[in-house]
């Protein structure tokens, strides 16, 4: 019958029974389930097997390729494997950060990133080839420099106001020589131009180092180019710095006053260059990747060649804190070549 004490201690047994079987499968449970969840990215646990590659979107000797080659050489050692750079040039890098996002999410291949590749090219290409937001798992940023603006000897200015006040009285006369179009040092020249009110005819290269040569030929009266790309030619006596485009002095070159503290206030251009994966990348590579780079970008020795470099000194990202500072430097630049009409297709 129901209710009945027979029945209703078999069941209280059968409770018994299965408490008692639970509390033994307990362990094993447990052990199962972290076992999945250490085998959720087997990769992770074994990464690097074989050599890591970064794709580099720019031509060997530019300052995307120095800048990552020195990275490489130092992270090689720190992964035991070595870390090859591959150069993909091409259309503003296009090509090799398309290449990039095609490629297997394994941890060994990586992408070199800047300005350029990530805030540029999303608006100045209809179709990149590539989502800039979505494509990519971002790892960290390893550079923060800045550009400077230099004349040849023949223009006659000694400092950036004479340079303004001279290309104010010759509407278009002044020629700007730039690494090309949507390139930083483009980006930089724009941004001088609308703050100094400035009409110039600009001549874009197909990279930066063409442009410094016709500089130093003369052929062109300005350009924008990074510290270290510029200093010995100014060393040398070939072409004249007038300013950095940061808003304070570099410690590369700390008698080129700023552009702010030369007659332009509030202007303030930085550069910046990282390392992005392939979206899907496992987070237990990204995350040692960016262990590792920030070790390296933190080491007394690294600051010192950053400095030499015309580098800025800078905060080391985590994964996801590049992530937002990408965002917002895509939505920045967005408006800002919107604004300008600037397009290239």
């Amino acid at each position: 019958m129901p209710g009945s004490p027979n029945r209703i201690d078999a069941h209280h047994s059968t409770m018994r029974c299965l408490a008692a079987i639970g509390r033994l499968a307990a362990p094993y449970a447990l052990a199962i389930a972290a076992a999945m969840l250490g085998a959720s990215h087997p990769l992770a646990q074994t990464w690097p097997m074989k050599p890591v590659r970064i794709i580099v979107p720019s031509p060997a000797g530019s300052p995307p390729d120095t800048s990552t080659r020195w990275l490489a050489e130092r992270l090689s050692p720190r992964l035991g494997q070595s870390v090859v750079v591959d150069n993909r040039a091409g259309a503003g890098g296009v090509i090799g950060a398309s290449a990039a996002a095609r490629s297997a999410p394994d941890g060994y291949t990586l992408l070199a990133v800047h300005q350029g590749t990530l805030a540029f090219n999303p608006h100045l290409y209809a179709k990149p080839g590539y989502d800039a937001l979505a494509d990519f798992a971002p790892i960290a940023r390893n550079q923060v420099g800045v550009q400077v603006i230099a004349v040849h000897p023949d223009v006659p200015a000694n400092n950036l106001a004479e340079f303004i006040a001279l290309a104010r009285a010759k509407p278009g006369g002044m020629i700007f020589g730039s690494a090309g179009v949507g390139t930083p040092p483009h980006m930089a020249g724009e941004l001088f131009q609308r703050m100094a009110a400035i009409e110039i005819t600009h001549v874009p290269f197909k990279a930066g180092n063409f442009a410094a040569t016709e500089l130093i030929a003369g052929r062109v009266h300005y350009t924008f180019n990074t510290v270290a790309a510029t200093l010995p030619h100014a060393r040398a006596g070939k072409v004249r710095m007038l300013a950095v485009s940061s808003a304070e002095r570099v410690a590369a070159a700390p008698d080129v006053p700023s552009i702010a503290e030369s007659g332009l206030p509030g202007y303030d251009y930085s550069t910046w260059a990282g390392l992005c994966a392939p979206a899907g990348t496992p987070k237990d590579v990204v995350a040692r990747l960016n262990r590792e780079i920030v070790a390296i970008m933190e080491d007394p020795e690294a600051r010192a060649s950053m400095a030499a470099l015309g580098w800025l000194p800078f905060r080391n990202d985590t994964p996801e804190a590049f992530a937002v500072f990408i965002r917002a430097e895509h939505g920045k630049w967005g408006a800002i070549i919107r604004q300008a009409g600037i397009r290239l297709d």
